[in-house]
């Protein structure tokens, strides 16, 4: 009977099976159900002043690069790109296998110079032959640069992609393909929307200020709020972005958007297109987008009112348009960040930039917003005809010199045979 009991009821303790436990943060008790989400963070004011000291530096710096002009512009707009970089190129590398591999490193930054002197080439070359038209040695060489610009990139590129060839090593594959993808990926992320920054400096400063301007509003604005009255989570992918912040963020930087247009759009420095790469002051017609309309309050608004009369600039009711974007959907490329820093369980890009991070913590809104303000300036801004400025910057770009004589001389031809019928 005893061996029965021992055989029906056996000594072996059954195993407990427990749930496996989410990896997800539980909210403490304390910030949970509507307290701010701040509370408990005694180095919360630290943080903040160190942020607040380090923007102000980079505002000043900035402004001095914005009185200095375009071409200073555009190389900012060059070492923000290499900062970019170096952050992104880091992300994947893995020391051990970098050991193993010596000058692979190296080939990162022949594809991106390579794809620098591509995009950069091709954006600038118009004002390049503008700049040197005066020396007919430069203008000649700068033509022979534009005529060849396209292949002498190829070769550098098909030159980069036999090295990457001759450096596989066996055991190594997996790591080398990944970085090459990854490599490539980043080209594509920085060069294509930066592309579009500098395209916006040369139509205008202002087109590239006023959205940037935007995106930083917008970006200060959401820590204020979110700082002194946030208390309802926006997104998991954020955990200290609040509803109370993106709502007084988009507020503040849609009427900031139509008071800063304003103030922006006296300034022929700021609203003239470059056609050079020179450094001098610009003068030129600001066209009916930048010249003001009047409108009369009298009899719409108390008699206490200071105005009567309002000047308001028709590229105000464009900036709207990009103020509301720079509110509501630019910083879905922050979102965007905050999840690939996730998935690489990294807290910042980098850290060059004290309480902000790294460079491309700060630059992820503002690429998603300076593809958005071209497309607009070229879409719903500048004339969609055929203008006689387009012709001949077809004809400087596209034509030698001696062609450009042969097409002067046969344009004279035919003006005369007119006239002579006339």
């Amino acid at each position: 009977m005893q061996k029965k009991d021992n055989i029906a009821t056996p000594s072996t303790p059954a195993r407990i099976r427990h749930r496996r436990r989410s990896t997800e943060v539980i909210p403490e008790a304390g910030k949970a159900n509507g307290s701010h989400l701040l509370v408990g963070d005694h180095n919360k004011y630290r943080s903040m002043l160190i942020r607040a000291y380090s923007t102000l530096w980079m505002i000043g710096g900035f402004a001095f690069i914005v009185y200095m002009g375009h071409l200073y512009i555009t190389a900012m707009v060059v070492v923000i790109q290499i900062f970019m970089a170096q952050e992104l190129f880091s992300l994947l590398r893995k020391t051990h296998e970098d050991s193993h591999l010596p000058g692979f490193r190296q080939l990162n930054w022949h594809f991106f110079f390579t794809a620098m002197l591509f995009v950069y080439g091709r954006l600038l070359s118009q004002r390049l032959v503008n700049t040197v038209t005066s020396d007919k040695f430069l203008y000649q060489l700068v033509n022979s640069f534009i005529k060849y610009h396209m292949v002498a990139c190829y070769f550098l590129y098909i030159a980069g992609f036999m090295w990457f060839i001759l450096t596989l090593k066996k055991k190594m594959y997996k790591y080398q393909f990944g970085q090459y993808a990854w490599t490539h990926m980043i080209l594509i992320v920085v060069f294509t929307q930066s592309s579009f920054t500098v395209a916006n400096i040369f139509e205008g400063i202002f087109w590239f200020l006023l959205p940037a301007s935007l995106i930083v509003i917008n970006d200060i604005f959401a820590y204020i709020f979110g700082f002194f009255f946030g208390r309802t989570p926006l997104i998991k992918l954020s955990p200290k972005k609040t509803w109370e912040g993106f709502i007084g963020a988009s507020v503040t930087t849609i009427i900031s958007a139509f008071v800063l247009a304003n103030v922006l759009g006296r300034y022929q420095w700021l609203t003239c297109p470059r056609k050079d790469l020179s450094t001098g002051w610009l003068h030129c017609d600001p066209g009916p987008l930048f010249k003001p309309e009047h409108f009369t309050l009298q009899g719409r608004v108390p008699q206490w009112f200071p105005w009567k009369e309002i000047s308001v600039l028709p590229v105000q009711w464009h900036a709207l348009w990009l103020g509301l974007f720079a509110s509501i959907i630019a910083p879905f490329g922050g979102f965007f960040a905050s999840g690939f820093k996730r998935a690489f369980k990294i807290k910042d890009f980098g850290d060059s930039i004290p309480g902000h991070g790294g460079m491309t913590d700060r630059m992820d809104c503002q690429m998603v917003m300076a593809v958005f303000a071209y497309i607009y300036h070229h879409t719903f801004v500048v004339p969609q005809s055929i203008s006689v400025e387009m012709i001949l910057d077809q004809i400087l770009t596209n034509l030698s010199f001696e062609e450009q004589q042969a097409l002067l001389v046969k344009l004279g031809q035919i003006l005369q045979e007119r006239l002579g019928y006339s």
